[in-house]
């Protein structure tokens, strides 16, 4: 079966790492960015370069607007979606929740949550038998801080993340049916952009495995989650955090 797979916020970090795996493996890559065009586009000719399918396209997943023509844009130029991978996601401000502004609660729970599940949304309306589609897999990235709550840093995250899961978990079984399968993610600190890098060298002494983790080796539970290999296999959350719980 040919693939085609979208992954959210791919320009760097976990998308870019995911996006580079799934076109090892034969899947044709929509590698979509908000911000760092200039990242997406040299990962999508690197792709290419080495005899791959790869497009990169811009969109804000908190709009609905820019989502349907995200979707739309890959159908047209990939075909037909065989694999989401909703990856984008942002901290916000690091502090008490007492200290955020209903802005800074609106955009993190806009791109988090909101943008998860707009993206299944269309997702599924391609993937569903329900709707005339073959199946696919959805893979959600959420975090450890939705178990963790990460207090008196990124509460508003970690309830963000939590939301991942619950979206998880419901979708999983509202469409398994219907041939989709849904999963996640939950990484532990991880070597990205997005935590700093006093917290990251922090991180080691209470990670039993004893460092921090790589994007690469989350990715590669992710193509799994999106492989045959895992066809049995749908509303898992995956803990990739070096045996932290």
């Amino acid at each position: 079966m040919s693939r085609v797979t979208l992954v959210t916020g791919a320009s760097r970090g976990i998308g870019a790492a995911t996006a580079r795996l799934c076109a090892g493996a034969g899947h044709a890559v929509a590698i979509n960015y908000r911000h760092g065009a200039d990242k997406a586009e040299a990962l999508a000719a690197e792709i290419a370069g080495a005899g791959g399918r790869a497009i990169a396209v811009r969109a804000d997943t908190a709009s609905e607007a820019d989502v349907i023509r995200m979707f739309e844009t890959v159908d047209a130029e990939l075909g037909t979606l065989t694999g989401l991978v909703n990856n984008a996601g942002i901290h916000g401000p690091r502090g008490r929740l007492d200290d955020l502004t209903d802005a800074e609660i609106a955009d993190v729970l806009d791109v988090n949550v909101r943008g998860c599940f707009l993206c299944a949304r269309e997702a599924v309306r391609r993937m569903s038998t329900k709707h005339g589609g073959a199946g696919g897999a959805i893979v959600n990235v959420s975090s450890g801080s939705a178990h963790l709550g990460d207090p008196g840093g990124g509460v508003i995250y970690a309830a963000s993340k939590g939301a991942v899961n619950s979206l998880t978990i419901g979708l999983s079984q509202e469409v398994a049916g219907e041939g989709i399968r849904v999963n996640a993610v939950a990484p532990g600190m991880t070597e990205t952009d997005m935590p700093p890098k006093e917290k990251l060298a922090a991180a080691a002494g209470i990670i039993p495995m004893g460092r921090t983790g790589q994007p690469l080796e989350v990715a590669e539970a992710i193509l799994w989650l999106l492989s045959d290999e895992a066809s049995y296999v749908a509303g898992a959350n995956i803990r990739v955090a070096g045996g932290r719980l």
